[in-house]
């Protein structure tokens, strides 16, 4: 399957994105004083295990999705050269 140029930029800036708004997601998470993401002892609460777990997974399909937007401007890449001598002949 081929992918236009549109759409593996998209899919590259999906992977950037994710990644930006989640790392600092957790950030956030881990500077929490809400008293949310830790208890009164500073222990980690389950809000915080969800959110994390959340991010994780975010950041993993954040990847994926990147990695696939790349490969397909790289075959895009790939396919744009000129054709050489010896194929027009």
């Amino acid at each position: 399957m081929k992918l236009s140029r549109p759409v593996s930029w998209f899919l590259l800036a999906f992977g950037v994105w994710s990644w930006i708004i989640w790392i600092t997601f957790v950030k956030n998470l881990v500077k929490d004083a809400s008293g949310l993401a830790f208890d009164d002892a500073g222990d980690p609460t389950a809000y915080f295990w969800v959110h994390l777990l959340l991010a994780v997974v975010s950041f993993v399909l954040g990847t994926v999705v990147g990695l696939i937007g790349l490969r397909g401007l790289r075959a895009l890449r790939g396919n744009s050269q000129p054709p050489s001598e010896v194929d027009s002949a």
